[in-house]
């Protein structure tokens, strides 16, 4: 089984690297095994089609980011220092993939369902409820919102926020106040008072 796993990683690297180098289209399965140093029948062991890596891809794009996520976070920060270190992460993350990141949308939507995005998002989900319930139970955070549909909707603010600046290209000089506005629109969702 490690052989296989190893295999497995090895293709879904191939992938990254071909489909950043060469883009969706261009690239091609064969490519993708001679990256990988492995049998073209191999590749088919793991996927049915070439749009079948594109999940895969996004799980491994999520797992690299929320490792450093993890490897940045320090136990006692506060929650809002937790927060902008995962801006910062989000922004470098998505600065590296992004023309991966394009196209494991569309190929997400194309080739499966939301529900298998909603899988490979659990694992960050339940790390940032995990952050947001410590940060309750101090007394910092005084949302009304349910815990883990504030996890889910922090998550999404900050990606959707960075691949729009990412992917129109905006001016570097733009981005420590699009950060601090992200920042600052989690923050007060964290934070909101009973009606």
């Amino acid at each position: 089984m490690r052989q296989q796993t190893n295999k497995y990683d090895l293709l879904i690297e191939a992938a990254l690297n071909v489909m950043k180098d060469k883009g969706f289209e261009k690239a091609s399965v064969s490519q993708i095994v001679k990256e990988a140093g492995v049998a073209q029948g191999t590749f088919y062991l793991y996927f049915d089609s070439k749009s079948a890596v594109v999940p895969a891809i996004a799980e491994k794009i999520l797992s690299t980011l929320l490792t450093e996520i993890k490897k940045r976070h320090d136990e006692e920060a506060p929650i809002f220092d937790t927060i902008e270190m995962i801006v910062d992460v989000t922004f470098d993350i998505t600065e590296k993939y992004h023309e991966l990141i394009l196209f494991c949308y569309s190929g997400l939507a194309y080739y499966d369902s939301f529900g298998r995005w909603e899988e490979i998002y659990q694992p960050y989900y339940y790390w940032l409820e995990d952050q947001l319930a410590k940060a309750q139970a101090k007394g910092i955070i005084t949302s009304t919102i349910r815990l883990s549909s504030l996890a889910k909707m922090i998550i999404n603010v900050i990606e959707t926020s960075a691949e729009t600046y990412v992917l129109a290209n905006q001016s570097t000089e733009a981005i420590a106040t699009t950060k601090n506005e992200i920042t600052t629109f989690v923050k007060s969702a964290m934070t909101d008072c009973h009606s």
